[in-house]
């Protein structure tokens, strides 16, 4: 049976460009990575409708990205459940308690603050919480993250908190960002492991997003992070 005939049409364009972005990262990977390198696409979820997200979720989209809180509470309840979610947005440390129990990994680690609660709060549901150090890697004053020179300073900082494991890094880099960029992120990410920290098993590059995922699957990215190309252009949307 054609697929492509027994999807609704507000749909049709979604299955479109998940083929077009499991294309592009599967050519990418094969020209510039290892023929096993695995590399995840992320929905990135703002602004967009729960049967939209649950549609990509039947398609084999199942790791969604929230950058809001307040808008996952609202929308959680209407996912699939088989869908994975990790905080990708700034993370303010009152906001923790509401999803502690809800999402697999924070990508958006930038402070020991915001760590401790994140342990705190582990420690007190009984669980582990994998996280990403979020990384400023183009420095830029509109964004989060920690500087490349802070990410190895902030592992060990982070060491007494046992309810955390680090998986490894997540960065923005700026639009039309040089190849470096990508490479110097990459370089970080190698030499965390490199590290061997107790408290660090790093396997998640979390890099690249619609304008620049190509770029960062060559680089060593192992999940792309995916909203426009996904779901097509939004008000307010970043992805």
């Amino acid at each position: 049976m054609n697929q492509q005939t027994t999807v609704p049409d507000e749909f049709r364009e979604i299955l479109e460009n998940i083929k077009e972005i499991r294309d592009n990262v599967g050519n990418a990977v094969a020209k510039y990575r290892s023929a096993d390198d695995i590399v995840k696409i992320m929905a990135v979820t703002k602004t967009v409708p729960p049967e939209k997200i649950n549609f990509a979720i039947s398609q084999g989209i199942t790791l969604l990205g929230e950058n809001r809180v307040q808008e996952y509470l609202s929308k959680k309840d209407s996912y699939d459940s088989s869908a994975e979610v990790h905080i990708i947005g700034h993370l303010q440390t009152n906001k923790v308690k509401y999803i502690i129990n809800d999402v697999s990994m924070i990508q958006s680690v930038d402070s020991v603050k915001l760590a401790g609660e994140i342990n705190r709060l582990a420690v007190k549901n009984n669980r582990k919480m994998d996280v990403l150090l979020e990384v400023n890697i183009g420095e830029e004053a509109s964004k989060s993250g920690i500087n490349a020179g802070g990410v190895f300073d902030l592992a060990q900082q982070m060491l007494p908190f046992e309810n955390i494991r680090i998986r490894g890094l997540m960065a923005i880099p700026p639009i039309g960002a040089d190849e470096k960029i990508f490479a110097h992120m990459r370089e970080l990410y190698e030499k965390l492991k490199e590290l061997k920290l107790a408290n660090v098993e790093a396997d998640v590059l979390s890099m690249g997003m619609s304008g620049d995922y190509e770029l960062a699957v060559k680089h060593g990215s192992t999940l792309v992070r995916i909203g426009t190309k996904l779901f097509g252009a939004r008000k307010y949307m970043e992805g």
